[in-house]
């Protein structure tokens, strides 16, 4: 099983929508790597929620993947503001799966309490100064590393 963080902006989509819904298709990512990093999702992974471009930056909860990789719709949907006019159902460039909501963490675990922790300031891709990605691999050990933080005050 992989480990993943997924990137949404609480204000177009937040971790209460995900427990409001249960389960729902992680669409609109639009770059190659994060893209690339979708279909690599397998069910059963499990994911970091993060939200970002918000007022405090932070882990939220958590979410098991659903589903294998399957075409993102809203690439075809001229109405979507993530329509790709150069994307064709016989050739898609951009892929969503299903995210099914597990657990609120016990508070949110801050993007400042992230980078403070030496194990993972250096290494971890959400700490590098210019990583825009919304969809990134977590090793076993940063995961755990995250997660201890729900406990600390």
């Amino acid at each position: 099983m992989s480990r993943w963080l997924l990137k949404t902006e609480p204000s177009e989509f937040s971790i209460e929508d995900l427990a409001a819904r249960g389960e729902e298709a992680w669409t609109g990512v639009r770059n190659y790597q994060a893209r690339n990093f979708l279909r690599s999702m397998r069910p059963g992974d499990l994911a970091l929620i993060y939200h970002s471009s918000c007022a405090r930056p932070a882990v939220v909860g958590i979410g098991r993947v659903q589903s294998e990789a399957f075409p993102d719709p809203t690439q075809f949907d001229p109405e979507s503001p993530y329509f790709d006019p150069r994307s064709r159902p016989e050739a898609p460039r951009w892929y969503a799966v299903n995210i099914a909501f597990e657990r609120r963490t016990e508070r949110p675990i801050a993007l400042a309490a992230i980078k403070a922790q030496p194990a993972l300031a250096a290494d971890f891709p959400l700490t590098r100064r210019g990583n825009r990605l919304s969809v990134m691999p977590v090793t076993e050990a940063q995961w755990r590393a995250i997660l201890a933080l729900e406990r600390v005050r």
